[in-house]
């Protein structure tokens, strides 16, 4: 890049942190920092939305996936939306009613405090995981344009990232979303535009080679772009991502009503699919225009082209927007593991101390805890811990992107896949508190087992190597990724409602004896 496209990148990057400092700016309290008092814009919410699961992993990555193939993977984004709305209708009315701080309360409210822990440790792991994949994916790009190795620059990212989440909260992040989706979508045009400049022909050509072909009619569970694996896996896994995890959650339950929250959620799908649909014809313009991409790995074309064919400060502000908007996602996912962590774990066991506390130091009839000034106290005690645990959070979140070694398979493809790990038993949970013969134990035993068992199908690959390639786990190892959540789904169910039969006979047999 040239003198001016470092300008406007630092430029760039510079004003994003301190822009989201000051929106952070007079925190009273948790109520603040993890959900804005509920009183942010469904239309800020909808792009914040688009930009936290998309961001980095989809402007590095989708094009990627487009110029080494074609541009099947969008009959996912058609999933996704069938997934939103199912959402928006049978999972947002529980989240509306009343003062709900994280998704994970829902399910304690239907059975108890070891359903809403365990199903809330198993978003903590997977959100761990799955976010140091995405740590890893920001540092393509920023070692692809500074020369710098994949260590320095998650190290460099991570640092500046958990400066803006600390101080920041979900307001800030919110509104530091809405303006970035907008730069690295400008991103994304400008890159298209350089292509189709460089090449006019190019879409022509890549039409010619069979790589805008969008539909894939072929049935297959090992294709994982095949229609119907794409549309009922992105349906499964958009239900689960939008309905389960926090990271996105935490965003609809910071709205004013129920219909925003909707507007919200249905919205983000339908903006998905057109931000999609951009970059995977950028992609495949690409493939004609920058035939030099070819020798490179699929999530380092679009980081190399932008540095080396957009000029005039368009690099720059690209680079920006790929960075500034990767760390924003990044952010996010520190203010959820925080969020999740504070009010899931640490709040219920210190009201519970504070009770016990207060109840044996303060005279008969006085109740602990009562009144507005106690709830504040409350509140800004819980800002304090939360930004403990962003902290703790987000210097985890760089351990775990450091550790990282996969270079193989896309880094959208790794990160979905790890996600999914644990989407399935989530959703699942979910559906079961429809049921009322479903106990606390059985859906805490559906839980474990469900996410045991789904990471032997995710991690099949590797224990088929480890273990003498026996052929069950190569015959997982095939199964394409969009099944995953399908099949974690399933499988939750039944070992939940196998559980609840057991302990039914089992009762049955000791009223008999």
């Amino acid at each position: 890049m040239r003198a001016v496209d470092w300008t406007v990148a630092a430029a760039y990057l510079a004003a994003v942190v301190v822009a989201g400092m000051w929106l952070g700016r007079r925190q009273r309290g948790a109520g603040d920092y993890f959900l804005g008092r509920h009183r942010l814009p469904w239309w800020a919410i909808l792009f914040s939305i688009v930009a936290a699961e998309t961001s980095a992993i989809t402007v590095i990555s989708v094009p990627g996936i487009a110029y080494k193939g074609d541009l099947t993977f969008l009959q996912l984004a058609f999933g996704y939306l069938l997934g939103r709305i199912a959402v928006a209708w049978l999972l947002l009315p529980a989240y509306a009613r009343g003062e709900v701080q994280t998704a994970y309360e829902v399910l304690g409210g239907r059975w108890g405090p070891h359903a809403r822990r365990t199903s809330s440790a198993v978003f903590l792991v997977t959100r761990a995981l799955a976010d140091s994949v995405r740590l890893f994916a920001i540092a393509i790009p920023l070692a692809v344009i500074t020369g710098w190795s994949y260590p320095a620059s998650i190290v460099v990212l991570g640092a500046a990232t958990l400066l803006y989440a600390y101080t920041g909260g979900l307001r800030a992040v919110v509104w530091m979303d809405v303006v970035q989706l907008g730069v690295y979508l400008l991103a994304g045009a400008a890159a298209l535009w350089a292509a189709l400049h460089l090449a006019p022909g190019a879409l022509a050509a890549a039409g010619a080679a069979g790589k805008l072909r969008v539909v894939d009619w072929g049935l297959s569970l090992t294709a994982p772009y095949a229609f119907f694996t794409a549309l009922v896996g992105g349906a499964m896994l958009s239900a689960a991502s939008h309905g389960t995890d926090h990271l996105i959650v935490q965003r609809l339950l910071a709205t004013r009503t129920l219909r925003d929250a909707r507007l919200a959620l249905v919205g983000s799908g339908v903006l998905v699919i057109g931000q999609f649909t951009l970059f995977l014809v950028v992609g495949a313009a690409l493939w004609a225009a920058f035939p030099g991409g070819r020798a490179l790995r699929g999530d380092e074309v679009f980081p190399r082209f932008i540095t080396t064919h957009l000029a005039g400060g368009l690099a720059g502000l690209a680079v920006a927007g790929l960075l500034a908007a990767a760390m924003s996602t990044h952010a996010s996912a520190i203010n959820a593991l925080a969020s999740a962590s504070t009010h899931d774990f640490y709040a219920p066991r210190w009201r519970r101390r504070r009770a016990a506390g207060a109840g044996s130091a303060r005279p008969a009839g006085e109740v602990a805890g009562g009144g507005g000034g106690a709830d504040e106290a409350e509140d800004r005690h819980l800002l304090r811990v939360g930004r403990m645990f962003s902290l703790l959070w987000g210097t985890l979140l760089v351990v775990g992107a450091l550790l990282f070694r996969e270079r193989q398979a896309p880094v959208v493809v790794i990160a979905l896949s790890v996600a999914s790990l644990t989407y399935g038993p989530l959703l699942g949970a979910f559906l079961l508190a429809r049921l009322a013969w479903i106990r606390e134990r059985d859906v805490v035993t559906a839980l474990i087992l469900g996410s045991l068992l789904m990471a032997a199908v995710v991690f099949a690959g590797p224990l088929a190597t480890v273990l003498g390639r026996p052929a069950a786990l190569v015959a997982l190892s095939a199964l394409a990724w969009p099944w995953y959540v399908p099949l974690g789904t399933a499988l939750t169910v039944a070992i939940a409602a196998g559980s609840a039969l057991t302990g039914q006979r089992a009762r049955g047999g000791e009223m008999r004896a």
